[in-house]
């Protein structure tokens, strides 16, 4: 009994029974169970039918019909599984160290037609244009050995929310108002904090981090961040800062906000990057990658960030800007703000910036092994349902190699064979 326990599919078991406990219904437990399990099996197509057929090749009809049911139409809480989903993978993955930081980012899924949820022509990362797609926002807790998506929520263009009819046709929730892609991800932090998940520093690409309201609502929340900002972006240099309030002459209102002047005024970062001295700059070497140690040259300095501090009281607080300047450039490529503690070393800063490399890996894994963009329905409920299951899927194969030094494939699930002939909707004939 104790060698059974130990292994991985005694695990996949109880793992089952402890997502099934979130839906609500005990007859869910076994499209839970099929759908997962499809997941996970090798095969070029995750979409309901083929899964449906590698499952149960017998009776394909009867079990494509019940597991389209779970994933489209049966009324449970994605967010409920995926919190469960999301301990289960957090209790093996903080074996390794904890929680280092909240990872905001979003996902492109290109898609063809205009008739599924949310599809619209938009940048799409994984193609790096714009096109026809879906994009994702999601939230990912990372330490420096592992990583899982913890919050997974669609964007939905403005021209999607201001049209009732598709947003009918496609079970998009009454009331639904337009969030930018920054909005839909503090709202998910702050899910997360208060769900007493671990506090840590947010961590976000430039989309986000030049969005002064992003980093405000961050620190609004309590929570310190490292993101990445534009060249262009401004900031108060060492040493410098807004002039206080005009006193007040006796007659009139009282002066209340910052002032700057024609001597005194925010740079933008690539201005100030480029007036540093050489030796400001140093080499630092933060992780083993695919050609070697990574490295490059960079600098920090305490500066206060300057967007419109005309219309404030009070200067904003002193904060790390961390700049790249890889050898061979003509220039800086990468800054970055952060609020966290000012006894970071260099090392740390650096560290935690690179740490965002880790999810690019999860999405790859889940859309190419387990097929999180391949969901053929148009509705929100199942778009949603999918999402939650791939990662639910992801998290287990997450906890697994959580559990071993050097991690391995999972390959305790086999698939039945094919019935002879089969071919699902929509796929392409030998010509």
């Amino acid at each position: 009994m104790a060698e059974k326990k130990s292994s991985a599919s005694y695990r996949f078991s109880q793992y089952i029974e402890k997502l099934g406990r979130s839906l609500g219904h005990a007859d869910r437990i076994e499209p839970l169970r099929a759908y997962m399990t499809g997941l996970l099996l090798p095969g070029e197509r995750k979409s309901v039918e083929p899964m449906a057929a590698r499952i149960d090749p017998r009776r394909v009809s009867a079990r494509h019909q019940s597991m389209h049911h779970f994933v489209a139409s049966a009324q449970w809480d994605a967010e409920a599984l995926l919190g469960v989903a999301r301990e289960y993978a957090l209790e093996q993955i903080e074996r390794h160290g904890p929680v280092a930081t909240w990872i905001v980012d979003d996902t492109g899924m290109p898609k063809k037609g205009t008739h599924s949820v949310g599809v619209s022509r938009q940048y799409c990362g994984e193609l790096g244009k714009q096109d026809n797609c879906q994009v994702v926002v999601t939230v990912s807790a990372a330490n420096p050995t592992m990583s899982i998506p913890c919050a997974y929520r669609l964007y939905l263009p403005e021209v999607w929310v201001k049209d009732p009819q598709r947003c009918a046709a496609t079970g998009i929730p009454s009331g639904t108002v337009f969030q930018t892609k920054w909005e839909i991800a503090i709202e998910a932090l702050r899910r997360i904090i208060e769900d007493g998940l671990p506090a840590a520093p947010v961590t976000a690409d430039a989309g986000y981090g030049a969005v002064t309201p992003f980093r405000e609502a961050v620190s609004a929340l309590g929570l310190s961040y490292m993101v990445g900002i534009s060249n262009q972006t401004t900031v108060w240099p060492p040493g410098r800062e807004p002039f206080p309030p005009r006193p007040w002459s006796g007659r009139g209102r009282h002066s209340i906000n910052l002032r700057r002047s024609s001597c005194n005024r925010p740079v933008s970062v690539r201005t100030l990057a480029l007036k540093l001295s050489v030796k400001c700059w140093r080499t630092v070497r933060w992780r083993e990658g695919t050609r070697g140690m990574m490295q490059s040259r960079f600098t920090s300095l305490r500066v206060r960030a300057a967007h419109r501090d005309e219309g404030r009281r009070e200067p904003r607080p002193r904060e790390w800007l961390l700049i790249e300047w890889p050898r061979g450039e003509k220039e800086p490529t990468k800054y970055w703000l952060s609020t966290v503690p000012e006894a970071a070393s260099l090392q740390d800063l650096v560290e935690l910036s690179s740490i965002r490399w880790r999810i690019e890996r999860d999405f790859q894994e889940m859309k190419g092994e387990l097929g999180l963009g391949q969901y053929e329905g148009r509705n929100w409920l199942g778009f949603h349902h999918h999402g939650a299951l791939c990662i639910a899927a992801y998290a287990f194969l997450a906890a697994e190699r959580a559990r071993l030094s050097p991690p391995e494939a999972i390959a305790f699930l086999k698939p039945a064979a094919l019935p002879e002939g089969f071919r699902p909707r929509g796929s392409t004939r030998a010509s």
